[in-house]
C-alpha cells in the first residue's frame, strides 16, 4: 500500500477523547474531516470550484463501498482499464476531492473528470446544482458501515479505540470523519432535487452486480456493448479486484475490510449484541422515518 493511501485511510479515523480527536480530525463548517492529506484551503474555496457538465461525482459516507465503486466506474469509463492495458491506479483516475496532494491541478484534468468525496451536500461546489454534472450516492446499511468502520480504525492505528462500545458511541455521536451517518444521507436525500443525482444501494450491487452496472450506465448515458458489460462485471468482483496490480487491491482490501469477509452483508450480527441492536434500531427508526430509501440488513433479504 502506498504512503498516500495509508495516510488517507488513517485520516478517516476518530478517537476515544476530544483532545486526541482534535489531533486527528478537523471540523469544517459542521463536518469532521481527517487531518492527514486534507487540503483545507481547497475546502474553504470549494464553493467556487468550476464544475463541467460532464463531471461525475461519487458521494459516499466512509466504509460504504467507495473503493469498490471507484473500480466499477473506472471499468465503465476507461477502455484501457477494462482491457488491462492501462497502469493508472483507480485513486489516480478518480481522486478524492478533499484529500489530495497540493501538486494536483483538477482544472488541468481532461474531461470527463471523475471525483470521489465524503463531503455533505451543503459543502459541494455551487455549480453542481445546475443539474448537469452527475452525482451517484452509494449508501450501505449503517450497522455494517459502523462495524466495518470499527475494524478499519482498529486495524490502522493504535490510537483508535479498540472497544466496540466506545466506537459505537463515537459513531452515533458523529465523532468520526464524515460526522454523523444519519445527517450525511438525510442531507443528500432531502436536497436531491438540487442535483442530478442517483441513489444506489451497496447491498443491491452485491446481490445483482450486472443489473446495478446497467442502471449506472443508463444514468451516466454510457452505452457499453454486452461484451464490455461482461468485462466490467467480471473485473469488478472482489476476487478479481484482489488480482488487479494497477490498483493493488490485494493490500487495499485487507486494509479496507479488516477481518470482514469481503464486505459481507449482515456482518453486524457478528458484532452487535441484542441490546446494542435494539438501541441502534430505535435511533434509526426515529431519524430515518421520513426517508423512503430501502435498506437490506441481511444477505437473505429480497
Amino acid at each position: 500500500m502506498s504512503e498516500v493511501q495509508s495516510s488517507f485511510q488513517q485520516a478517516l479515523i476518530g478517537n476515544r477523547n476530544m483532545e486526541d480527536t482534535n489531533k486527528i480530525l478537523t471540523k469544517f463548517k459542521g463536518c469532521y474531516f481527517g487531518n492527514t492529506q486534507l487540503n483545507l484551503e481547497f475546502l474553504e474555496n470549494l464553493d467556487d470550484f468550476e464544475i463541467r457538465d460532464d463531471d461525475v461525482f461519487i458521494i459516499t459516507y466512509p466504509k460504504s463501498g467507495t473503493v469498490w465503486f471507484q473500480q466499477i466506474l473506472c471499468l465503465i469509463y476507461f477502455e484501457e482499464h477494462r482491457k488491462g492495458i492501462g497502469n493508472l491506479e483507480t485513486v489516480e483516475r478518480i481522486p478524492f476531492l478533499e484529500y489530495f496532494s497540493r501538486e494536483v491541478d483538477f482544472a488541468e484534468r481532461p474531461s470527463p473528470r471523475l471525483f470521489t468525496t465524503h463531503i455533505p451536500y451543503y459543502l459541494v461546489p455551487r455549480g453542481l446544482k445546475n443539474k448537469k454534472a452527475k452525482v451517484i450516492y452509494i449508501y450501505r446499511n449503517p450497522k455494517d458501515v459502523m462495524c466495518s468502520y470499527f475494524h478499519f480504525s482498529k486495524k490502522l492505528t493504535a490510537s483508535a479505540t479498540d472497544n466496540f462500545v466506545e466506537f459505537m458511541n463515537l459513531f452515533l455521536e458523529g465523532e468520526v470523519a464524515g460526522s454523523l451517518w444519519f445527517d450525511h444521507i438525510k442531507g443528500w436525500y432531502e436536497h436531491k432535487n438540487l442535483f442530478n443525482i442517483h441513489f444506489l444501494m451497496y447491498e443491491e450491487m452485491k446481490k445483482d452486480l450486472r443489473g446495478s452496472v446497467l442502471k449506472i450506465c443508463k444514468f451516466l448515458g454510457k452505452e457499453l456493448s454486452e461484451e464490455d458489460v461482461d468485462a466490467v462485471v467480471r473485473q469488478a468482483t472482489f476476487e478479481n479486484m484482489k488480482n488487479d496490480p494497477r490498483a493493488n487491491y490485494d493490500n487495499k482490501l485487507k486494509a479496507y475490510f479488516g477481518i470482514q469477509k469481503k464486505g459481507t452483508i449482515g456482518d453486524w450480527k457478528n458484532h452487535m449484541t441484542a441490546e446494542q441492536n435494539e438501541k441502534f434500531d430505535m435511533i434509526f427508526q426515529t431519524k430515518m422515518k421520513d426517508i423512503p430509501l430501502k435498506f437490506i440488513w441481511d444477505m437473505n433479504e429480497e
